[in-house]
């Protein structure tokens, strides 16, 4: 599925196209539009020049891909041990990597990046290529779905300090590539365990929040982080019940006005993905909801809602984010568009 958001996304792109996908030996030799007929799960038709493209297989055509592209997206569903050693080959052959994937995010070397908020960590690349020799490759990856609504809003509040964060995330069936069609099991239904998410939604926050020191990113020390994550009956969009304690605590005009005049750092290098508006709070009981608001800013913004004080943290309240867009291909196709703008990538033409 994130591989389709990513065909649906670059499609007319201003600054990428696509010249080449590839998958397993198994889809390998048909039309791109061939082999996922029976399994697209857009809701946009398949982009007529890259449904004519032949699919390739990773390993095999390795050299005849590596002649065509500038750079490689990331989404591939094999064993993790198997994605790195890809993902390396490319990068070993001079051909940097965006990866949704999460086999690389805990390599020391490779940055994990949400662009708006640790944009600096692509120096991080430097150090990778001196460790390894690489002169033009790297890899570069992009963060789990489930955190990218509270850490960019922990990041807006980081005057203040948290200390310790309790969230509970309800997540939509498209995080594990499922539609209810494909699924039919998740209607009218709820599952209160999704393997992996938790720790990931413990520990990844604390590199992206990470100093480079000395050439090594050393992990963030705060805030503490307790994750419930749950699958829940809707298609997109990851919503995130969020506890905050503060070793300042603001007031929630503090909050409010911090988050209004959040600076998206982004802004002076003008990509085409990045949300103008990042995070909205919507002053509304009710708001943000799922179906309302998973879409704001062509699903590359974050929307909160509902803070209130608690009797047992300081704060608390509801954030929303897109999983397979901002979560996910988006976050990676906007990850891109910082390194092209950094010089990171660079065109052979």
């Amino acid at each position: 599925m994130v591989g389709q958001q990513f065909v649906a996304l670059l499609d007319n792109h201003p600054w990428f196209e696509i010249v080449c996908v590839a998958a397993s030996s198994q889809s390998a030799g048909r039309l791109y539009k061939t082999a996922v007929s029976d399994r697209w799960k857009m809701k946009t038709s398949i982009p007529s020049m890259i449904g004519n493209l032949k699919v390739k297989a990773i390993e095999e055509d390795f050299e005849r891909i590596c002649s065509q592209v500038d750079f490689v997206f990331s989404a591939i569903d094999m064993d993790k041990e198997k994605i790195r050693e890809i993902e390396e080959r490319y990068a070993a052959c001079g051909i940097p990597v965006v990866s949704n994937n999460s086999a690389h995010r805990w390599t020391e070397d490779v940055p994990m990046i949400i662009p708006e908020v640790n944009h600096h960590h692509v120096e991080l690349i430097h150090v990778q290529q001196k460790n390894r020799g690489w002169t033009k490759g790297f890899i570069a990856v992009k963060p789990n779905c489930s955190i990218q609504s509270y850490v960019s809003i922990l990041a807006a509040l980081s005057t203040y300090k948290p200390t310790q964060v309790a969230v509970t995330s309800l997540q939509a069936i498209s995080g594990a590539g499922q539609t209810f069609e494909t699924w039919p099991e998740m209607v009218d239904n709820a599952i209160p365990f999704i393997s992996g998410e938790e720790e990931k939604s413990e520990r990844e926050p604390l590199k992206i929040w990470g100093l480079i020191k000395n050439g090594k990113l050393q992990l963030a020390k705060s805030p503490q982080i307790s994750a419930t994550c749950i699958r829940i009956p809707v298609s997109h969009g990851h919503m995130a019940s969020v506890s905050v304690n503060f070793r300042k605590k603001p007031s929630k005009d503090d909050i409010l006005d911090a988050i209004r005049a959040f600076a998206n750092p982004l802004e002076k290098f003008h990509l085409p993905s990045a949300p103008k508006k990042y995070i909205r709070y919507f002053e509304e009981e009710n708001r943000p909801q799922t179906a309302l608001d998973r879409d704001f800013v062509r699903g590359m913004g974050i929307t909160m809602g509902r803070l209130r004080e608690d009797k047992l943290f300081d704060w608390k309240f509801v954030a929303l984010s897109h999983n397979t867009i901002r979560g996910a291909a988006g976050g990676a196709i906007l990850l891109a568009e910082l390194l092209l703008a950094k010089k990171f990538l660079m065109s052979r033409s």
